[in-house]
């Protein structure tokens, strides 16, 4: 009999949780799992990238409760007495204001659950995989029937919006809480010591012979450049620092640098890095590509590859750069020298526009040192795959119930 198991998401958006879920289903064999994703929303760039074997399906309620989650409490009731429901406007804005005072989000996701039926399957391990949503943590805990039950954190607490009082009730009705990066694991246990026989580091999934496969595919850089090219992949917001990145970029142009700046991604701070681009005047050299599903022949072609995230909980592309020789510039965000050796590997430094142009101007000046990371990088040996080892185990104490 085939172990069952759901993960739950909030769309399948083209972003590194939604890569790592999806690297890990290919790791699991589909002769030993029934593997199904229920998502908030039928919407994401990776939905076709979903294996055809895996069961898809969508909370079709979510539409209606969309605006009561992500719109502020006092516009949402303002609404509904506007609209004539005023016993519905007045009973969210009651509950909304009792769990604000009790600390407890799920008095509001009761209330606007209470007419979703439990779902009918019942699975042997039930995951709320997404990032930071409490919704989705509610939800499995108590609309989803499991023998086991764990949640997923892909962010570092300390810096995203973190309730603990609500983590350490909702996280408590959790058999296992799987960190991506031992530094974020230290953090999380800081947060909520009571669990931490509970938490313990699953790190993404990265399989190197796919993405080096992958980077033979496709055509990548098609602007005949012949500078120096850096690359930066991740969605386009405050979170990923590639605002960091178009400063340094204006100063390394001013200095006579010869380099072009590529970012893969899109997300809702497009129009502000577009603006801020055209501000600098490096609209021909600050490159915006879009979302793309396959970055791995540019991270193939590249000649630097930087991550300049404010924040990460492990951050999967930079896993997928190491897969190439080319030198990486990082900052230090939770689990960054976890993947790289500084001066050996790349380089790490810290959130400064100062610090990554000094960063990328010895790379650039400096053969020496870019050799060696190359051959460095190339001795590597990338194996994250033994992760699937801990769902083993957890699915072995399943079935001794």
């Amino acid at each position: 009999m085939k172990k069952k198991i759901v993960f739950m998401v909030i769309n399948m958006n083209i972003g590194g949780t939604e890569k790592a879920l999806l690297n890990m289903i290919n790791e699991l064999p589909n002769s030993e799992y029934d593997i199904t994703i229920l998502m908030l929303e039928h919407y994401g760039g990776f939905l076709d990238s979903i294996p055809i074997e895996v069961n898809v399906i969508y909370l079709k309620e979510y539409t209606e409760l969309k605006d009561a989650l992500e719109k502020p409490p006092k516009t949402v009731a303002l609404n509904l007495l506007r609209s004539g429901n005023m016993i519905i406007g007045l009973s969210f804005y009651t509950i909304y204001l009792i769990s604000r005072v009790t600390k407890n989000k799920s008095l509001l996701f009761r209330y606007l659950l209470q007419n979703v039926p439990i779902l009918t399957t019942e699975y042997d391990i039930a995951v709320a995989y997404a990032g930071p949503m409490d919704f989705i943590s509610y939800f499995v805990a108590n609309k989803i029937k499991a023998k086991k039950y764990i949640q997923w954190i892909h962010f570092d607490v300390t810096k995203i919006g973190f309730n603990k009082s609500y983590a350490s009730l909702i996280y408590n009705e959790f058999d296992h809480i799987f960190v991506v990066s031992a530094e974020g694991r230290t953090k999380l246990v800081s947060q909520l010591p009571t669990l931490q026989k509970k938490i313990d580091t699953f790190l993404n999934i990265v399989s190197p012979k796919l993405i080096r496969q992958l980077s033979n595919e496709g055509e990548g850089f098609e602007d005949n450049f012949q500078g120096i090219r850096i690359l930066t992949v991740g969605r386009l917001s405050k979170e990923k620092g590639q605002d960091l990145a178009i400063s340094v970029l204006s100063k390394l142009k001013d200095n006579g640098f010869n380099v072009r700046w590529y970012c893969i991604g899109d997300g809702n701070a497009r129009s502000e890095y577009q603006n801020l681009i055209k501000k600098y005047g490096i609209e021909n050299d600050f490159i915006l590509l879009g979302a793309i599903t396959n970055p791995y022949p540019y991270m193939k072609q590249c000649d630097i590859y930087v991550q300049p995230s404010r924040h990460e909980g492990y951050c999967i592309t930079l896993s997928e750069a190491r897969c190439f020789s080319n030198p990486i510039i990082s900052v230090n965000f939770a689990g960054a020298f976890e993947q790289i050796d500084h001066n050996n590997t790349g380089l790490i430094i810290n959130f400064s526009s100062t610090q990554l142009y000094n960063a990328l101007t010895l790379l650039m000046n400096n053969e020496t040192l870019r050799l060696k990371i190359k051959r460095n990088l190339e001795k590597e040996i990338i194996n994250t795959a033994e992760e699937i080892e801990k769902l083993n185990v957890i699915f072995d104490l399943v079935w001794e119930l």
